[in-house]
Parts: C-alpha cells; sequence; structure tokens
C-alpha cells in the first residue's frame, strides 16, 4: 500500500487510509475516520471521528471535517460526514457532522466547496455543486445536483435549492429555490432561469424553452402557485423537467422564493 505520509502529521491507528493518500505537515485526523484512495490532505487540515472521505479528493490546508455540530440540541449522539468521490474542499472550509434530526451531513461527487465556507449539521449537498468563497449553510439545507452558489451568500436553516438553480453572490436565500432557476437579493427573489447553466450542462433549446413556460405560467400571469400548478398540469405538455418542478413545488415545505416583482410564491397562496 503505498502512502506518502509526513512523519509531521498526526494519525490516530484507527484511521483508515487508502492506497495513494497524501498527508501533508501537522495535518490531524482522528480516529473513525475513512480516507479512500487517492485523496490528498493538505498541511494543518483536522478530521474528526465519523469523516468518510471518498477517492481522489483534495482537502486543503486549515480544512475542519467533522467537527461536532453547532446545535444546542446536539447531544453527544453518534453521526457523520460523508463526502463522495473527486471533491474538492478548500482553505478553512468547516463540514459540521449530523445531529439526530438526519445523522449526517453528506457532499456528493465532483463537489467544489471554495475557501471559507461552512456547511452546518445534517446539510447534503449534491453532486457537480459550486459552493463559492464564504458561503454559509445553516443546518440541514439541502442542495441538489448542479446547484451554484456565488460568494458571501447565506441560506436559511431548512431551505432547499433544486438542481441546476443558481444564486447570485451576495445573496440571502430564506425560501426554497425551485429548480433551474437564478435568484438575486436579501432575501432572495425570482430573476429568471439559469440559461447559461443550462446550455453548458446540455440542455437543448426546446427543454429551456419549456422550462421558461412553466416558470412564466408561475411568477409573470397573474396566479397564485397552487393556480399555476393546476394550469401548468392541465395546459402544458408534460416533460421531465415538469415533473421535477411540481414535484419540488409541491414537497416545499417553506415556500418557493418570491418574484422580482413581489409576487408571493407559497403552497398555501
Amino acid at each position: 500500500m503505498k502512502q506518502l505520509i509526513s512523519t509531521k502529521a498526526e494519525i490516530h491507528p484507527d484511521a483508515k487510509i487508502g492506497n495513494n493518500v497524501t498527508v501533508e505537515a501537522f495535518a490531524k485526523i482522528d480516529k473513525d475516520v475513512v480516507i479512500e484512495d487517492g485523496t490528498w490532505i493538505g498541511a494543518n487540515a483536522v478530521i474528526f471521528p465519523g469523516a468518510r472521505i471518498g477517492k481522489d479528493c483534495k482537502i486543503f490546508p486549515g480544512a475542519v471535517i467533522s467537527a461536532q455540530p453547532q446545535d444546542l440540541k446536539f447531544n453527544g449522539e453518534y453521526s457523520t460526514v460523508e463526502i463522495g468521490d473527486r471533491t474538492t474542499v478548500r482553505e478553512y472550509v468547516t463540514i459540521n457532522r449530523g445531529t439526530a434530526a438526519r445523522g449526517v451531513t453528506s457532499v456528493g461527487n465532483d463537489t467544489l466547496l471554495m475557501a471559507y465556507s461552512h456547511l452546518g449539521h445534517d446539510v447534503s449537498v449534491g453532486n457537480h455543486c459550486v459552493v463559492s468563497n464564504s458561503v454559509q449553510l445553516a443546518g440541514e439545507v439541502v442542495l441538489e445536483d448542479w446547484v451554484v452558489i456565488g460568494g458571501m451568500s447565506a441560506v436559511h436553516q431548512f431551505c432547499r435549492i433544486g438542481a441546476h438553480a443558481m444564486v447570485s453572490g451576495m445573496s440571502g436565500v430564506l425560501s426554497d429555490v425551485a429548480p433551474f432557476t437564478k435568484v438575486f437579493g436579501l432575501p432572495v427573489a425570482y430573476m429568471g432561469i439559469n440559461i447559461v447553466g443550462l446550455k453548458r450542462r446540455g440542455f437543448s433549446r426546446q427543454q429551456i424553452d419549456n422550462i421558461h413556460e412553466i416558470y412564466r405560467a408561475i411568477y409573470q400571469q397573474g396566479r397564485n402557485i397552487s393556480q399555476a400548478v393546476e394550469y401548468i398540469q392541465s395546459y402544458l405538455d408534460p416533460t421531465p423537467e415538469m415533473g421535477q418542478i411540481i414535484s419540488f413545488i409541491k414537497q416545499s415545505k417553506r415556500g418557493i422564493v418570491k418574484s422580482s416583482i413581489g409576487q408571493t410564491a407559497s403552497v398555501e397562496s
């Protein structure tokens, strides 16, 4: 088993370290930690019990993974942090482990967590996400796949951000952000659909037009959200994207964000 581990690193004998793992000087890896093949751990990173880090990840200097949650309800229950493959955790990122609420804080594959970002207890971040510098995710936030959050934004506890959505920098997310949308502000408001992101990910012109038509019905034609959902299901051609949007709205517990012109868009409206 080939490993490149500095003699100045502190590694608990019960930690499980895979092949071709590099651990730089002054990194600390505690007991009950699993680090899979090909991962690099930078200097001064601290990895507490309960961390599960996948293959070919990069953990930059000063990152703190699987520290106890900053939740007054936490009572010492066993919980974990689980990070997928090829994910990058930049300098001074903090990822708290889960609580009894969910038991795990999770990050998917091929995700980038930029410097100084924070993932609170029981957060779930999907695959191919970008969480930019100094973004703060409160406890039990959910980011679906391909979400991008701009720098210095904050997301309120329990909020959910749908797949392929983009939150612009310096924003405050207080409600759920529906899939494929672009939002900005404090609090955030709907600013349109994430056309640039969808094109980059191979969505066709027809798919983008269909998504746009759905959100016109929700935000731009004077209906409340319940009326808009009824209209969409009755008059628009069904597509996988429509199913994804309708399912997200129906499952929303905080309501989806308002439009830029002040329309309320909650399930109860």
